[in-house]
This record gives structure tokens, C-alpha cells and sequence, in this order.
């Protein structure tokens, strides 16, 4: 996937950049019957308390219902074309089953439109087709990792990711996730063969202020220039120190290095190696 760039005919377009879209259909509107709308939050939860900051306007998108449980098995279905979808990183794919129903999936790498895809036990090892990991081969790139069985893919989603199929032990497989921490998966649990698509995603440049805002996201004030009423870097004559051993938020928790995971998750025993471990 190519990454686009412009003549610098403005400040902004200079450093801008965009994806190439190979193979995405960009005049194509969203199948009517697989989106409903999508309520914006600004950041604030069901109390209407602001719980994340800095969010707030953007352009107005629908939501696209992904297919991430893939359970018509064993029905063929046909790539219609790839579409932009304004909620995720990756793109996604239309498809149609032999039964003419309709069906979005997380496209990727190497899926173009008339390509056929299948849900199935004993489905070939090819980008799109979704099989237990029981049935796919030890060292297969894989993504849309399930965790249990029947709820839906919910590892490995975003543009360019990919996790690797290690090892198999009785019900439980080894997989390596995207950062390179490694976990067992249930063997009854399915997963799609392939990387997710649009790969370059990582390599766009936002270029402007206004592209993150067309995104909803707000402008961020730093602590240091705050009162310190508003925050414990805030205050003292000019560029002064923040009088801290480390950053902290504006509530006073350490903003770096400070884990949140509870130290008696019950998913631990399925972790066998950590992300940061050397």
C-alpha cells in the first residue's frame, strides 16, 4: 500500500500525507442495510462526566457492522469491493454469501475485490478465510484472534497487524500478539489467515491541527504552562522545573511508567511471556 504525498501548494500540504488507497472503492457508499448511526460522547461517560480529555467535534460517521464472528460456515462468500471505513484503521471488505447476504470483514493484506473467502473447519490457508486455530498450521501469520469461543474476534484488528501462531499443547496454542507478548488461545477459538490491510497506516503524517480535530480529537494543553491550581506541574516564574522526580497527571499519578493491570488478573495464567520482558 503506497503512501501519498502532495505539492507543497499550502504550509500544511507539505507535510501531509495520505494512503494510497490501492484497490479501495472510494466512490462507494456504505451498504445501507450494515450501518447504524453512531452517538457522539465528547469523552463523557453515561453520568455525562468528561472521563477522557481532549475529545470533542469531528465529521460526522456511521457505524459499519463488522462481521467478527464469521459463523455462516462452510458458504463461500465473494469480495464485492474494499471500502474506507472512518471507525478503524484498517479497511474493510463487502462481501456477498452464495445466499446473496451481505457481510463487512476486516480486509486483508492481498484481498482484492472477486476474491472468494470462506468460514471453516477445513478452509484453505489463504488471507480472509476464518478457521479454528486447531486447523491451522503452527507458524501461520493470523489476525481477528478470538479469545472465547463464539464471542467474536477481539486481538489483532488494527491496519498492518499481524499475530504468529507458535506452538499447540493439547486445547491451548501459543500466539505471539502484535507486541510481541505471547499467550494461549484456546485451540477451539478461531482466527482469520493473513496481516490486516493498509499497512502504511503507521507511515501517514497528519501534516495539520485541523486533521486531528476533523478526527475529534482537541487541542492539549501542556502542565507545565498550567496554574498550579490546575496542575502539579503548573506555576514558578518562566520555563521553571516541574519539582518532581517524574511527570505526573493532572491528579497527581505518575503519567510514565506506572502499571494499571491488576496484579491478580485472572487472564495471568494464559500470559507465558510479557510484551516488555527482555
Amino acid at each position: 500500500m503506497a503512501i501519498k504525498t502532495f505539492k507543497p501548494y499550502t504550509p500544511s500540504r507539505r507535510n501531509m500525507t495520505v494512503s494510497g488507497f490501492e484497490g479501495v472503492d472510494k466512490k462507494a457508499k456504505p451498504e445501507r442495510s450494515l450501518v447504524e448511526t453512531l452517538k457522539k460522547n465528547a469523552g463523557r461517560n453515561s453520568y455525562g462526566h468528561i472521563t477522557v480529555r481532549h475529545r470533542g467535534g469531528g465529521n460526522k460517521r456511521k457505524y459499519r457492522i463488522i462481521d467478527f464472528k464469521r459463523q455462516k460456515l462452510d458458504m463461500t462468500a465473494t469480495v464485492e469491493r474494499l471500502e474506507y471505513d472512518p471507525n478503524r484503521s484498517a479497511f474493510i471488505a463487502l462481501i456477498r454469501y452464495e445466499d446473496n447476504t451481505l457481510s463487512y470483514i476486516l480486509a486483508p493484506n492481498g484481498l482484492k475485490a472477486g476474491d472468494k473467502v470462506v468460514s471453516s473447519a477445513t478452509a484453505d490457508i489463504k488471507p480472509g478465510n476464518c478457521l479454528p486455530i486447531a486447523n491451522i498450521p503452527v507458524g501461520t501469520v493470523i489476525h481477528n484472534v478470538e479469545l472465547q469461543p463464539g464471542h467474536g474476534a477481539q486481538l489483532v484488528r488494527s491496519a498492518g497487524t499481524a499475530a504468529q501462531l507458535m506452538a499447540k499443547e493439547g486445547d491451548l496454542a501459543q500466539v505471539r500478539l502484535p507486541s510481541g507478548e505471547v499467550r494461549y488461545v484456546r485451540t477451539n477459538c478461531t482466527a482469520c489467515i493473513g496481516q490486516v490491510g493498509n499497512v502504511d497506516h503507521e507511515n501517514v503524517h497528519i501534516g495539520k491541527a485541523g486533521r486531528t480535530r476533523h478526527m475529534g480529537i482537541r487541542p492539549t494543553v501542556r502542565g507545565s504552562v498550567m496554574n498550579p491550581c490546575d496542575h502539579p506541574h503548573g506555576g514558578g516564574e518562566g520555563r521553571s522545573p516541574i519539582g518532581r522526580s517524574g511527570p505526573v497527571t493532572p491528579w497527581g499519578k505518575p503519567a510514565l511508567g506506572y502499571k494499571t493491570r491488576n496484579t491478580k488478573a485472572r487472564t495471568d495464567k494464559f500470559i507465558v511471556k510479557r510484551r516488555n520482558s527482555k
